[in-house]
């Protein structure tokens, strides 16, 4: 019971607050541990309220920093067909392996698209909330959303917004649209996540009701924040 109290101050401590993501793909030059590890550092130095990293080495690293983590596992390399399948978490076994690890949160694709293994999302609900650790669903549409509160989720994100077949956008903007409908008409936390580049952009997303955003390219990913400038000139 202790531990469930503890868990929903967690995400109340998160309200208005932005969390930063921190992650690199193998082979990038941040990618090795202790750049990585040093990037979390900064981050929390900086005001972070929560850390959101991929793999278990990096929830590890980043529970000893003090903060709410949202562990998510992806593939070392996304295949071309990214946008059409599910990559972020996908089974059961990465679940189990980030709870392991000790992430607070465990963050999923929340489409609706077929799992690998037969898994569904009820089981991986099920298992996250039978860990006592908060599931938090990745969506992209508001219909998804709907079917992950009605699972019981505890937070649903914006994040593949724009990144699956079913949400394909040109925009360069948050999707304020679908930060305002969830947080108007369902009864879950919504964190707002997606192309957020400006400090306007975070203040609006609460304006619309997002419970947190979450921040990462703009924030630990020089190569994108540089091609931005460079397109720029």
């Amino acid at each position: 019971m202790g531990y469930i109290i503890v868990m929903t101050n967690m995400i109340d401590s998160l309200k208005n607050k932005v969390i930063v993501s921190v992650q690199a793909m193998p082979g990038e030059p941040l990618y090795p541990e202790e750049c990585m590890f040093a990037m979390m550092k900064s981050v929390v130095n900086g005001g972070a309220a929560g850390l959101r990293v991929a793999g278990v080495r990096d929830v590890i690293n980043a529970k000893t920093l003090g903060l709410p983590v949202i562990g998510i596992t992806k593939p070392d390399k996304l295949p071309d067909n990214w946008k059409e399948i599910v990559y972020i978490t996908p089974t059961l076994t990465e679940v189990k392996a980030l709870i392991e690890a000790g992430a607070d949160i465990i963050a999923f694709d929340g489409t609706t698209r077929k799992r690998p293994h037969g898994c569904t999302l009820a089981d991986i609900v099920e298992v996250i909330k039978t860990a006592g650790r908060y599931a938090m669903a990745d969506i992209s549409t508001f219909e998804e959303a709907k079917i992950c509160a009605d699972l019981g989720v505890d937070i649903v994100s914006t994040t593949l917004s724009g990144y699956t077949l079913e949400s394909l956008s040109d925009s360069n903007e948050p999707d304020f649209t679908l930060v305002n409908k969830i947080s108007s008409k369902l009864d879950v936390p919504v964190i707002c996540e997606g192309r957020i580049w400006e400090p306007t952009q975070v203040n609006h997303a609460f304006e619309l009701g997002a419970h947190a955003v979450v921040i990462g390219s703009a924030i630990t990913r020089p190569q994108l924040i540089t091609k931005r400038f460079v397109q720029g000139v």
